[in-house]
This record gives structure tokens, sequence and C-alpha cells, in this order.
């Protein structure tokens, strides 16, 4: 060997070694008590922080969505409901930005703040079922979830179940174990906060309760107070709630029957079958990459696709794998199973129109119950190949995300939903309010799609009145629009323009009628026009 090669040879010796110190750091502090918990925050934290970088560059060109606006606006006062939806939702958007600003990046950072708490959740879950070396599996698989990453930008009732549903299995799982009356104090706590983020969550709850049910081992946790304090304690919790939707006449109910039903069956057979292709397709990409940190491949495909009832059958009847909690490895299979198929039969017998995003909160469980399969082995190497996976595919697409955000611009350049300039508005519609009344603008009128992104990029953030809905969000009300004035917001291509320009004339006989028209550019790149008839009331005498 020559002189020259020897320092080079030394050099690449030392990137060998500290490479094999770093991987054997990594999963020393996945599986050393002391440090694990530490090591999963930091992943969180890292994920939550590159995946809202990413989404502030694909999500460029375009309004927040107008859940996240509408939250926004929940969060302007604090209520025990808000027309649709219980209210959880709308005090963690209050409470989020009295800290931070009314700004798109500030959505974004909510949004993965939100999964990445959930993903720390889960991977407590998964401590209840498996070993360590499983559970940092499982935890990066959730990372890799695409409901964990950039399915997961709008922050809504449905993302926020992805912190209050692995609370509640986490708090099951506890008192299934325990059995005590503090476990099912804890266990009814967390299915009133389950129960406060949206009424869908009780699909969870019947899950648990049919696992708890048919489980093996229910006489003693049935014959135990953990059960019972679980739902006194739940149903005690959920009476101020109870007393509000009573108040409001059960209008979030109304909400759900009148626009959930749905007579036609061929179409409810299509939106099923599309529900369970559309959960079933996210969920293959962290399957496959977790298939390919473990590099068995075609074992593991065996293990999936050919025979994975008889090989559990087989390892309940000759105990447990050591890594495996069996008593709750079966809970979490049934749960998942449960909610998994419950939803989608439900929807064919009863007639319910079945979208997609609710399956947004119900799958979590899946990588926790396949990685507890107990024929599966774990090897150390596979845990840093997955950590390893994640990071190059996180930190690709932000590399490339910029990228992604122009070529989908350009596929969708007019899609007015998508890519209208509706904050432009709002700060237009901001100034001719003061210019006309030099006052605060308090009340935008019009369709949830045309005014929440009003509430939220309007600088005096005015309060959202739907006219001609049952379920408005209590946040104002028709005398206050009368007091204090209003703009009538309403997109020109809507069908409902008529109906919502009678109402003006009956309310605002006198209001000042304007059409405008928006347009966004962004890095040069003109987004699609839209037209508005705005209708500005002044304030009553």
């Amino acid at each position: 060997m020559s002189t020259t090669a020897l320092p080079a040879a030394r050099k690449r010796t030392k990137a060998r070694l500290s490479f094999g110190r770093f991987r054997a750091w990594l999963v020393a502090c996945a599986v050393r008590p002391e440090a694990r918990l530490w090591l999963v925050i930091q992943l969180a934290i890292l994920h939550a922080v590159l995946w809202t970088f990413i989404l502030i560059n694909l999500k460029a060109a375009q309004d927040v969505h107008m859940d996240v606006a509408e939250a926004y606006g929940w969060g302007q006062k604090f209520l025990w409901g808000y027309g649709k939806h219980p209210p959880l939702s709308g005090w963690v958007a209050g409470l989020w930005f009295t800290v931070f600003p009314a700004a798109d990046w500030a959505t974004y950072a909510l949004a993965m703040a939100t999964v990445s708490a959930g993903m720390v959740i889960c991977w407590l879950i998964a401590l209840r079922v498996v070993d360590a070396r499983r559970a940092f599996l499982v935890v990066v698989m959730v990372a890799l979830y695409p409901i964990f990453n950039f399915k997961g930008f709008k922050y809504n009732p449905d993302l926020l179940q992805l912190v209050t549903l692995p609370l509640l299995v986490l708090a099951y799982l506890n008192a299934f174990e325990k059995r005590s009356w503090q476990s099912g104090l804890l266990l009814g706590l967390a299915g009133a906060l389950a129960l406060m983020t949206k009424y869908w969550v009780l699909t969870m709850i019947g899950a648990i309760g049919l696992a708890a049910l048919i489980h093996p081992e229910r006489m003693r946790f049935l014959g135990s107070p953990a059960p019972w304090v679980a739902i006194a304690t739940m149903v005690l919790a959920m009476i101020p709630h109870v007393v509000w939707l009573a108040d409001a006449h059960f209008v979030p109910l109304t909400y759900a029957g009148d626009t959930y039903s749905l007579a036609d069956s061929g179409q409810l057979h299509q939106l099923v079958i599309g529900y369970m292709l559309h959960n079933l397709g996210l969920l293959a990409l962290p399957v496959a990459l977790a298939a390919l940190a473990l590099a068995l491949v075609p074992p593991w495909m065996t293990l999936l696709v050919r025979a994975p009832l008889r090989i559990v059958t087989r390892a309940w009847a000759r105990g447990a794998n050591p890594g495996v909690n069996r008593s709750q490895a079966l809970n979490v299979w049934m749960i998942q199973i449960i909610v998994a198929f419950g939803p989608p039969l439900g929807a064919l017998v009863f007639g319910v129109y079945l979208k997609t995003d609710w399956g947004i909160s119900l799958f979590f469980l899946v990588p926790l119950a396949l990685v507890a399969i107990p024929a599966l082995r774990v090897q150390s190497a596979a845990l840093f190949n997955i950590a390893a996976i994640w990071l190059v595919l996180s930190v690709a697409t932000l590399a490339a995300s910029p990228w992604i955000a122009a070529r989908e611009m350009t596929a969708n350049a007019g899609n007015t939903a998508t890519y209208g300039a509706r904050s432009e508005l709002a700060r237009e519609l901001t100034q001719a309010w003061h210019a006309r009344f030099a006052s605060r603008w308090a009340v935008v009128a019009g369709s949830m799609e045309s005014i929440q992104p009003m509430v939220f990029y309007s600088p005096d953030h005015p309060a959202a009145f739907t006219p001609n809905e049952a379920w408005g969000s209590g946040l104002t009300s028709l005398d206050d629009a009368r007091r204090y004035g209003f703009i009538g917001v309403f997109d020109a291509t809507d069908e409902r323009l008529p109906k919502y320009e009678k109402w003006v004339s009956e309310v605002a006989p006198n209001a000042e009628r304007i059409v405008m028209s928006t347009r966004r550019f962004t890095h040069g790149k003109a987004g699609p026009a839209m037209s508005w008839n705005v209708y500005i009331a002044p304030p009553g005498k």
C-alpha cells in the first residue's frame, strides 16, 4: 500500500468506527429504561420540526384549509360546544394561538405538534404490549405513516383524535392490567376527553368495550372496580357538554343526520370500498418500509398474507414470546380489527356517508398489531435501519418540497378550492371596513368555505355567522350581525348564492353591494382568479 493511501484508509476506518458507535448508541438508547423516553421525545420533536418546514414549502401557494381556520375561530371563545362538534379542538387551537400568531406556519406547527404528541403516546402504548426494541420499531413506523406527516397537514377534530384516542387506548390497557379504581378514573377521564374531541370516537369506545367483553380474562377486569369507575367518571365529566347539547337543541346530531345520511346503495358501496382502499393504501408505506428495515421481506409477506391467524394461535398455545405481552396484544388485535371493519359495516347497514378522513384516527394501532405478532423477530440492526429510512425520506422530502409544490401548482392551476386567494380578500375587506366605519370588523356572514378564511386572515378576526344553517358555531348571532354590522362574502359561482343574497336583502336592505376579484402570485406564478359578491352592512343605530 502506498504512503498516500494510508491516511485515506485510516479515515475510512475511523468513519466506520464512528458510524458503528452511533448505531450502537441509538440501539442502546432505544432499549435502556433511563434513555428510551428521551430518545422518543427527541424523535418526535425532530419529526415535528422537519415536517413543519416541509409543509410550509408544500403549501406556500395555498391558504390554510377551512377546517384549520374554523378551529382558529372556535378558539376565540371557549364554549362547551361549537355547533357541529364538541369543543376540545377549539380549546386547543385557542391555547395554541395565544402563544403563536395567526400565520400559516403556526397552523402547520400545530398539526405537527399534534401528530408528534400522538407518536409518543403510541410508543407508550407499545411498551405495554411489546418490549422496548419492538416499541421503537412501532414508533418509527407510525412516523412513516402518511397520516402522521404530509396527510396530517390540517389541524381539525379528526387530527386531534390522534392524541385523544391513543390516550384512551393507553388508559384502557393500564386499567385492564391494574384493575384499580385509580386506573378506572384515568380511563373515564380519557374517554371524556376523547368524546370532547368528536362524537366519532364512540367507534373506539365501542371497540374497547367489545374487546373487554371478548377477552379471555374479561371476568378479572369486569369484576374489578376499574370499568365501573371509568363509566361513572366519563358520564360525570360529560355533564357540562351534555347540558350545552340540550340547550343547543342537539344541533350537532341534526347536522350529522342531515349531512351524512345516504340512500343510494350503489354510491354507498363505492364510498365504503374507497374508504377501505384509501386507508389500507396509506398503511402500505410504513409496513413496506418496516419490512425493508427488517430485511425479511419474503417471510414477512408470508406472515402477513398467508397464515397470520395460524401463527398467532400457535404462539398463544405454547406461551407468550418474551418480547410480547400476549394478553395486551390480544386487546390491541381485537380493538384494531373492530375499528377497521366496524365503521364500514355500520355504514352499509345504516346508510351513512363514510368520509375517507374518518379513517385518520382509526388505524394508528396497525403497526403495533403487526409488530406484536410473536413469530416476528426484531434484530437490533432493524432499529437503526428504520430510523435511517425515516430520516432520509424526511430530509429528501424537505429538499424536494419546493419542486413538488411548483409541480402541483402547475398541474392544478385552475383549482380555486386549493389556490384561491381568500387571504388577500380578507385583508382588502378589513381595509374597506375601516375606511367606511373606522371600527373593528366584528362579523362576517356567508358559507363556511367563504368566511372561515376571513376569520383567520383578517387582522380583526371577525366572528363567523352562517345564514340559513341551524348548526352555527355560537360565536355570534343574528342580533350581533345587526348591531355591529357585517360583511357578507359569497362565492359568485356558489349555487346557494340566491338564498344568501335573499337573506342579506331581508336582514340589511341598505347593505352596499360590491363585486370583487382576487388572485395570488407565488414565485411569479399566477393562481386562479376568483370572483366574489360582497355585501357591506353598516352597524345598526
